[in-house]
Order: C-alpha cells, then structure tokens, then sequence
C-alpha cells in the first residue's frame, strides 16, 4: 500500500511539473513583439506588488503596445499613399510602358514592406455595358497583378477586384474624365 502511494505521488508531481512547464510557453501571433509584450506584463502582473509598480509596468506595457500599433497602422497609411494608380488607353488592358516604371516602384515598396497585401481595383471608364466593363476591369488588374508576380512579389499577398465603371473618379461624361476612369488602384492592407 505504501507503494502504491509513492508511485502515486510521484505520478502527480511529474504532472505538475510538466503542466507547469507548459504554462510558461509564449504564444505567438503575427505580432509576436506584442504578445511577448503582453506576456512580460502578465509575468509582471503576477509578482507580489511593491506599492504599485506592478500597476505602472502593466500601462507601461499597455503603452507600448499602442505605440507599436500605431506605428504600423501608420506605416500602413504611408506605404498606400506611395502607391500610385495606373492608367489604361480606351478598350485594352495592357501596362503602358510609364506605368511599368510606377509598377516597379509598387513592387520595390512591397519587398522592402514583407507584412502587407496589396488589393488592385481594375476600374473602367462608363462606355460600355456592365458586363464588358467588369471583366475588361478584371483583366487589368490581373495584368497588374501578373507583373508584380514578376517582379518578386509573393502571389500570396496580391489579391484583384474589378469595379468595372461602378467607382469613376471622375464624374463627367468627357474624354478626360474617362481617361482618369481607366486605371488600376491599389489599397494596402496588413
């Protein structure tokens, strides 16, 4: 019997070195500085408190975090502004030779920016029907995208839509207006 109880015992101590072993493990994210963040603070947390620095090392990590989000959400925002939209001539798809050089610098800020995606919006002027215009939109974005491919960029983080001639950014019914109409616009996300 008293054997029995000390290979009990053992078992149970085993146990709760091992699940205790696993419980110090961090988990990752796709921000994994910010979850070894949050970890440092609920480790920070969980110290006797010594007159409230606990408190201040919690919103001190707090801070940070928010600091690193905004950052990126800042980036973000700056990496979209630096994309340029490309034009199209009346009915085709194919990239004008300018519009390689702004396809390039796309590609470029998109190896250097490994954690975004990038979204192309084929867009058309408003000649022609709904259907014409939806898939002459798609066709311009995917050339878009097919170039970017090209030129490094993971096919993973580029994804197309088309808008067909639903989203003008020129309302008027004239040949410059249409000419701004017939473009690929890109949107970056995380």
């Amino acid at each position: 019997m008293k054997m029995r109880k000390s290979i009990i015992f053992l078992c149970l101590t085993v146990f709760v070195v091992v699940y205790a072993g696993c419980a110090e493990k961090h988990l990752t994210t796709s921000e994994g500085t910010a979850s070894a963040q949050n970890n440092s603070a609920i480790k920070q947390n969980e110290q006797p408190s010594t007159g409230g620095s606990s408190a201040k090392q919690e919103e001190s990590a707090k801070q940070s975090i928010s600091k690193e989000q905004t950052t990126m959400e800042s980036a973000a925002s700056q990496i979209t502004t630096d994309f340029k939209d490309i034009h199209f001539d009346f009915d085709q798809y194919s990239i004008r030779p300018e519009d390689r050089q702004i396809l390039s610098g796309h590609a470029d800020l998109l190896l250097k920016n490994k954690n975004f995606k990038i979204v192309i919006e084929g867009n058309c002027d408003e000649r022609g029907t709904d259907e014409y215009n939806m898939a002459l939109g798609q066709r311009r974005a995917d050339e878009a995208k097919k170039y970017l491919i090209n030129m490094g960029v993971n096919k993973k983080r580029v994804s197309t839509i088309s808008y067909g001639k639903e989203r003008p950014l020129d309302p008027d019914h004239n040949e410059e207006a249409w000419a701004k109409n017939r473009r690929d616009h890109f949107v970056v996300s995380k």
